[in-house]
């Protein structure tokens, strides 16, 4: 009986603990003001967003409108995962390396450079699975000719920096 009563009163304050931890962490990064930035959200500071020069209005039909065009120009994940890790702890960014995707803030579908920094951040799971989808019907209203792509790319960046 004893032994049940203490398993009990360990688990209330394992859980009171996890409770406490995760509380300091929403507070600490869910602010996104000066100084801060929100795990839930790419920093529109730290990941502004950077276009992919050789896409443009004129050249979508041979870049992001031809089918397996953006597997030619994806980073390697060795670089994503470097610089995944990187950004984690100089953003004093909750969890790890496995809790987050190396996002596209302007995605490779919609022209974002592949590679450049300020167009890359920890996007985390599973919201980073979510914005795919929204991803891809971006792309097709552009490849239609409903939606520009600067118009596109301005949506995106702007949902990415105010819900992640």
């Amino acid at each position: 009986m004893p032994d049940d009563r203490l398993r009990r009163l360990l688990g209330w304050a394992l859980l009171a603990a996890v409770a406490a931890v995760a509380g300091v962490l929403l507070v600490r990064h869910a602010g996104g003001g000066a100084g801060s930035h929100s795990w839930l959200r790419a920093s529109s500071t730290l990941t502004p967003g950077v276009v992919n020069p050789a896409v443009t209005q004129a050249t979508i039909r041979s870049t992001i409108c031809k089918r397996g065009w953006t597997r030619t120009i994806r980073p390697p994940t060795a670089y994503t995962t470097d610089l995944k890790r990187r950004q984690i702890a100089a953003w004093g960014l909750p969890g790890t390396v496995r809790d987050y995707q190396e996002d596209h803030l302007i995605s490779l579908e919609l022209g974002g450079h592949p590679t450049d920094e300020r167009n890359l951040w920890p996007e985390p799971h599973p919201y980073a699975e979510q914005v795919d989808t929204f991803e891809n019907a971006l792309n097709r209203k552009v490849c239609s000719g409903r939606l520009t792509l600067a118009r596109a790319q301005a949506e995106e960046a702007r949902r990415k920096h105010r819900s992640g």
